[in-house]
């Protein structure tokens, strides 16, 4: 099959590149781990690691087993989602295009040599070097901004500001342990209400507190094994904007929109 795309990680930025692509016509497979830890899980095909088979704004993703599996699928026009951190589907298949879109805010092992045009998502790679191209995923007026040698921003850690809030929006682990959730996706939650419980390898249940009061935009699946500081949920200060929680942000839409010019370009022979 001609065209096939690869992309590494299927959270949800990367979740609204392969949307995007796959709209546009493109036959895009997912490259997964075995125990993904997305948060926005609502708008994320890595869900599909677990649920078989997930959606996206109308846009379905198929779990896979091997490679008939995810021919099948592409001819289905969904995308397909292999559990494959190694990549080892990228020298079987030898697509045209690579995507790092795993987000690690470091280079865990894509290069320029596993394809033609390699693409590389925020910090960590070096455009002409490590990979062909790299997008700026940094909120901000150079979001999205494409760039063809160099590096994009460094990760400064601290969340992009929706309303005034930053770093408060989201809350990282501070124990290890198996968290029980107590609310869900699109719940409304106030500042301090108790909203999961990570119970330790002592039996002990230590409380996850919401930090501000908002819409749960995104929480880590139920009973994931947890680390500590791990981020663990996000929520989103506009209580009036809940079905953002199944939509893709304007942050991914920007990004998938810098992706799928240089792809486009590509093909054109532009680059």
């Amino acid at each position: 099959m001609e065209n096939i795309i690869i992309v590494r990680g299927a959270g949800d930025l990367s979740s609204a590149v392969m949307h995007k692509l796959n709209k546009c016509g493109f036959k895009v497979l997912a490259l997964e781990v075995d125990k993904p830890l997305a948060i926005r899980r609502k708008v994320s095909f890595c869900e599909a690691v677990y649920e078989k088979e997930a959606m996206v704004e109308n846009v379905y993703c198929k779990l896979c087993k091997n490679t008939y599996e995810i021919y099948d699928a592409l001819k289905e026009g969904k995308i397909a989602l292999a559990v494959d951190p190694l990549g080892k589907y990228i020298e079987k298949l030898k697509p045209k295009i690579v995507i790092d879109a795993i987000l690690a805010k470091k280079n865990i092992g894509t290069s320029k040599n596993m394809a033609p045009l390699t693409i590389a998502l925020g910090p960590g790679f070096c455009a002409g070097k490590d990979v062909d191209v790299v997008i700026e995923t940094m909120r901000g007026h150079n979001l999205g901004k494409i760039i063809y040698k160099g590096y994009a921003l460094e990760n400064t850690g601290i969340p992009g500001n929706i309303n005034g809030m930053s770093k408060e929006r989201v809350v990282y682990s501070k124990h290890i342990g198996v968290i029980t959730n107590l609310v869900k996706i699109g719940d409304i939650v106030k500042k301090n209400q108790t909203i999961a419980y990570i119970k330790d390898d002592s039996e002990k249940n230590h409380e996850v507190r919401a930090s501000i009061d908002g819409v749960l935009r995104g929480i880590i699946k139920n009973k994931t094994n947890i680390i500590n500081k791990l981020k663990i949920l996000d929520i989103d200060p506009r209580i009036d904007e809940v079905e953002n929680c199944y939509t893709i942000s304007d942050k991914a839409r920007c990004i998938a929109g810098s992706v799928l010019e240089v792809v486009i370009s590509y093909y054109n022979n532009k680059i």
